[in-house]
């Protein structure tokens, strides 16, 4: 931990490869990033049947591998990080991705036992299941548990499909967005340095990652902040070491979307959708009011909890809550005023806009 008083490094990172596992992450859960479902779908079916197995299975094995992309010379597009990949060992390219030592230690070394002795027992599926709880914020069921670690116990069979996979991604899709995100990219982290000599981490932390606080994320030594398209609003965070934290901040402009074409900005299109649940409207009245935990708003609302937590996701997506996650997981959540004070200006400025300045 960083000594008392003393303020962390902030290193700020760009390159397209960090988006370019962002964003099968954002294709295979759409909804949690209110992205069109049917538009996700649709771009997936760009791959082979094996290709898009092996992205499914991907998604289940690791997370974004932003700790991986970190770790590689510049630049870290997504060529380059492909190149790289292509030279990992076959039988080596599943443990780059998954481990790092920042990640759960009880995590890595049953992975790590099963692909050595390629096999595994129901020791080591409860292992596994414990670690995804801990880990993801996930309860798997045992069949799915069982695919995992099948896989890695042949981790060399899933390493020659995945990056066979990976490259076709980038052929059909990623090749082309790449270059419509590049500007955003650019444009993001000069802005986002300009406010880094005006203002103080805190504040800084909760704008860049539009409206979260975490106070232990903030004694880190280090913190690198990775700009991406993709993951606006929500934070991708990996914590590198007991002193580093890599963590990703939103860079899509206010009047663009996930979707090429799209002319009804996401960030309107989420806020209007949000305040149109009068439910969602009652939750954000209570926290203009006071800090609340989603246990106090179900109390008050006479709603189950995981309706109510259903409910601040959509706020979260939305822009319109501010979340602070205290030790333990224990979250409150205050209303954004600045942004529920902000959509009119968005509404007005949308409607007003000339139709021949919208970007098809």
């Amino acid at each position: 931990m960083m000594e008392e008083g003393l303020q962390p490094k902030i290193s700020w990172e760009q390159g397209t490869g960090y988006d370019l596992f962002i964003s099968l992450a954002v294709l295979h859960s759409p909804e949690r990033f209110g992205l069109r479902a049917s538009w996700a779908a649709g771009v997936r079916s760009r791959l082979a049947t094996e290709e898009r197995k092996t992205l499914e299975q991907a998604e289940k094995l690791f997370q974004s591998p932003l700790q991986w992309v970190y770790s590689l010379p510049q630049p870290r597009d997504a060529s380059s990080v492909i190149w790289a990949l292509r030279q990992v060992p076959t039988a080596e390219r599943l443990a780059a991705l998954t481990l790092y030592t920042g990640g759960d230690p009880q995590l890595a070394e049953v992975l790590q036992r099963v692909m050595a002795k390629r096999g595994w027992n129901d020791a080591d599926l409860e292992t596994l299941r414990d670690a995804y709880r801990r880990e993801r914020h996930e309860t798997l069921r045992p069949k799915a548990l069982a695919e995992i670690l099948d896989i890695w116990k042949q981790p060399e069979m899933f390493g020659e499909r995945y990056l066979a996979a990976i490259q076709a991604y980038y052929q059909v899709f990623f090749a082309e967005e790449e270059q419509r995100i590049l500007p955003a990219l650019e444009q993001g982290v000069a802005q986002a340095r300009h406010m880094a000599a005006q203002m103080a981490l805190p504040e800084l932390f909760e704008q860049l990652s539009q409206g979260v606080t975490i106070p232990d994320l903030l004694e880190r030594a280090e913190l690198i902040f990775v700009a991406s398209f993709w993951c606006t609003p929500l934070v991708f965070i990996r914590k590198l070491d007991e002193r580093r934290a890599l963590l990703t901040f939103g860079v899509r402009p206010a009047d663009a979307s996930l979707v090429p074409g799209e002319v009804v900005p996401d960030a309107l299109l989420q806020a209007l959708k949000a305040m149109a649940d009068p439910t969602r409207l009652r939750i954000l009245r209570y926290l203009a009011q006071e800090p609340l935990a989603p246990a106090e708003l179900a109390r008050r609302l006479r709603l189950r909890a995981p309706t109510v937590t259903h409910h601040l996701s959509a706020l979260r997506l939305a822009g319109l809550v501010h979340i602070t996650l205290e030790a333990g997981d224990e979250r409150h959540y205050t209303a954004r005023q600045e942004t529920i004070e902000n959509l009119q200006k968005q509404i007005k400025d949308f409607l007003v806009k000339p139709m021949n300045e919208v970007k098809e």
